[in-house]
Order: structure tokens, then sequence, then C-alpha cells
């Protein structure tokens, strides 16, 4: 049997429930940003909804030290942007980084995985060490929208800017909901002097 079988099984890869955001530039997550940061894409692979297979697989990513299913979704991801003409588009994937606490706490950072996974696809590089969280903050996981954004306000910094100036960033992340990480991330990376910045997330919230 494959390896991605056993992790997903073609039954349920087909199954997904995709977004398809990547087909249109203007699509609601780009929406939900806007005014807020200067984004070139902002793309997201699945849908999020409370106990539903997306949930399942992304609990086994964070929480069960299942880093191949990042690794695997990611290229999925890659393949269906490549397909789309994508493939040229960036420069450089950054992961939504852990704080140094949790990293050793838990072992691993979930969005390295995807990132991995995703630049593999893509034929680019990606750099864990570039954007860094620069202090702990609270789980978002059962706050209300205001206070996401603040327990995330000017958390982020960039480490090594050349690496990133004139270069076009993809910030990966697992799960977007009200984009209070996204932003809080993408404004140092844009400070930093970057030649743009598109956003990619293995899930987003189904509200949107």
């Amino acid at each position: 049997m494959d390896k991605n079988e056993e992790l997903i099984c073609t039954h349920c890869r087909y199954e997904l429930p995709k977004t398809d955001f990547h087909l249109h530039k203007d699509n609601p997550l780009a929406r939900k940003l806007w005014g807020r940061i200067q984004l070139e894409y902002a793309f997201a692979y699945l849908r999020f909804i409370k106990t539903g297979k997306v949930q399942t697989l992304l609990h086994h990513l964070k929480y069960y030290g299942k880093q191949e299913i990042g690794e695997i979704l990611g290229k999925w991801y890659a393949n269906d942007l490549n397909k789309s003409n994508l493939t040229n588009q960036f420069d450089i994937i950054l992961p939504v980084p852990l704080h140094l606490s949790k990293l050793a706490k838990r072992g691993y950072n979930q969005c390295d995985s995807i990132a991995k996974g995703m630049a593999e696809g893509l034929g680019i590089q990606w750099d864990a060490h570039i954007l860094i969280r620069k202090k702990a903050n609270i789980s978002q996981t059962k706050q209300e929208r205001i206070a996401r954004f603040e327990n995330v306000e000017a958390i982020f910094e960039i480490q090594q800017a050349e690496k990133i100036q004139g270069k076009r960033v993809l910030l990966v992340d697992d799960v977007i909901t009200t984009g209070a990480t996204i932003e809080a991330c993408g404004i140092p990376i844009i400070e930093a002097g970057c030649q743009s910045l598109s956003i990619a997330s293995l899930a987003v919230a189904y509200s949107l």
C-alpha cells in the first residue's frame, strides 16, 4: 500500500472539501483581509468544518505528531497551484512560527511540515528561521474575535531581513479563522522589504 494511502485513503482524498480559492483572486478569504494587510494572493486549500474530515486530519497533524499529513497535503496543494499556472509566483515560503517554549513542549511546528510539502511541490525554498514569534501567547482556539487580535499584536518579528528583501513571500498557516495571526505575521514581513506577500492556509473556517 502506498504510504500516502495509509494516511489519507484515495476515497477520502477526493472527498476533501476544497475551496478552489486559488482559481479566483477575488475570493472570500482575500476579501476578508482587504484593508487590513496588502496581499498579492490569499488562498486556502480546504474548508474547515467542525467534526469534519479536515478537523480530524489537522488534529492528528497538530496534536499526534503526524507530520506526514502536513507534507502530503502541502504537496497536493502545491500540485493544484501548479495546475493553475501559479508555479512561478513565489520565491520563498515562511511558515507561521511557534514560540520556542511551545515548540520545545510539542517537539515540532505543524506549519513547518505544510511549508516543506508545498516548497517541494512548488520547487522553491522554505525557511523556518526568518519569521519568529518573540513572545508566547495564549491559545487562540476559544477566544472571541477582538481578543484574538489583541492576543497576537506585535508578537512576531523578522530575523535576517536580507533573505526576504525583494522576494515574493508565501506565508503558510494551518487554519485561518479571523485572520488575526496572519495579519500580525504579515506586517513585519512587509516592513522588512519583501516584493510581495501572499498567504496560503491549509484550511479556512467554514464561516467564510
